[in-house]
């Protein structure tokens, strides 16, 4: 036996003393020495060819022990946790004892998962938000898609007017004199996009294609380059085209363009279905969080900081793939935020010690309420996996057994449970 005894040092926290005989020891080290034994250098032997004990008498007895204990150590460690029959929720903390002519004592503490209490979670008191969809949500989306299938055409007949486009050339004078930056041609501009300088898009309306006009205006007195700050300005302008977005009738072509419907009022109503599903699943999202929060409310729990820590260090990989996949980073969020990780990690730590008091509790509800985890629910779960990652379920069966599931499931059977059991008002 590896364990020689347990000592309860505090609430959820345990010191394992292990044991690990001379014999093990030795032989760990000697694995350690052939390990190592290339790297060190010796005078008077080729490099890996030093014995042992030259190397020990020449660095002291205890050079190779550190990784002779790294060897040893993880089956022991797990064989006395077996044995204690405690679930450590985080990595030992490790302290030698004692080595001597009988072997090694170390000293792993450990935090185990802390036991809730939960109070009543049957008829928990919630609310759901009532969804409505308004008729101004319909033709905002509806917008969106008519703008999307508009058209650029030549504004016939008459001459510009605001949101217009117009390309022209033009040639900008100060005192008579050109400046850097102030020519160009066949320039494509929309009239009151804010693009030119103040009063520059204004006088552009009222004139026809092939005018050829100036526009005066005053340079503002922040302006980007120095020079031309609050100095009067006179472009030459010849203006070349005039074109207006023309939009697509609302009728029941304009359904059958953009959708599988041969009427609007078909499409209308298809937006609208769309809208409400959107929002009763963000309804329901919401109402999930209310009854995890309500979990929360009634559950006492004192949960060990290294189980936040350990939480909030998973939250940070999360979020860093996530940047990742966005093209960034998290060096480039601490950037343009001024954020850095230390403050990241406070930010994190009020949800992941509220998310771990909630799936203790469940965890707890789950054993109160005695479930059991058919094969026809494992199998939903394969399922749900591969059809995640697109790929097969017995590739997903490879590599994650039913132990690692059942966990997941039943505390998803308890948060059902409790959210059929909830008293859920409408507001």
């Amino acid at each position: 036996m590896s364990l020689k005894a347990v000592n309860n040092l505090e609430t959820n926290k345990y010191e394992l003393e292990i044991v690990i005989p001379k014999k093990d020891f030795d032989d760990a080290i000697q694995k350690a020495y052939q390990k190592n034994v290339d790297k060190i250098n010796v005078p008077g032997f080729r490099k890996g060819k030093a014995p042992k004990g030259i190397i020990e008498k020449m660095y002291g007895a205890s050079v190779f022990y550190d990784d002779a204990i790294d060897i040893v150590l993880p089956t022991l460690y797990k064989d006395a946790l077996d044995e204690s029959k405690l679930e450590a929720v985080a990595r030992p903390e490790i302290e030698v004892a004692n080595i001597d002519e009988d072997g090694v004592v170390v000293k792993a503490t450990i935090f185990t998962k802390p036991v809730p209490t939960v109070g009543e979670y049957n008829g928990l008191k919630v609310s759901k938000k009532a969804v409505n969809v308004e008729n101004s949500e319909i033709d905002a989306e509806i917008n969106v898609t008519r703008e999307r299938n508009g058209r650029m055409l030549t504004a016939e007949g008459r001459s510009a007017v605001m949101n217009d486009t117009v390309v022209f050339d033009f040639e900008g004078f100060v005192d008579g004199k050109t400046f850097e930056g102030g020519k160009s041609e066949n320039f494509s501009l929309v009239l009151g996009s804010g693009q030119f300088i103040p009063g520059f898009e204004e006088q552009m309306v009222g004139h026809n294609v092939g005018e050829e006009f100036d526009v005066n205006i005053s340079f503002p007195e922040d302006y980007h380059v120095e020079n031309l700050k609050g100095q009067p300005a006179v472009f030459k302008i010849k203006l070349h085209e005039v074109k207006k977005f023309e939009l697509p009738e609302l009728d029941d072509d304009f359904a059958k363009d953009v959708s599988e419907f041969d009427t609007f009022v078909e499409y209308r109503d298809s937006i609208k279905a769309k809208i409400t599903d959107r929002k009763e699943k963000a309804a329901d999202s919401e109402l999930e969080t209310m009854i995890e929060d309500a979990i929360v409310a009634i559950t006492e729990v004192d949960v060990p900081n290294v189980m936040i820590e350990d939480e909030v260090e998973h939250y940070i990989s999360d979020y860093d793939q996530r940047l990742k996949m966005q093209g960034g980073s998290l060096d480039m969020y601490f950037k343009y935020t001024g954020m850095n990780l230390d403050q990241l990690k406070e930010q994190f730590k009020p949800r992941a010690e509220r998310a771990i008091k909630c799936r203790l509790a469940l965890e707890k509800i789950a054993e109160t309420e005695k479930f059991v985890v058919t094969d026809d629910m494992f199998e939903v779960e394969y399922k749900k996996i591969a059809d995640s990652y697109g790929i097969d379920v017995d590739t997903v069966k490879k590599s994650v057994t039913d132990e690692m599931l059942v966990g997941d499931i039943k505390t998803r059977m308890a948060f059902d449970k409790v959210k059929e059991a909830a008293e859920i008002t409408v507001e």
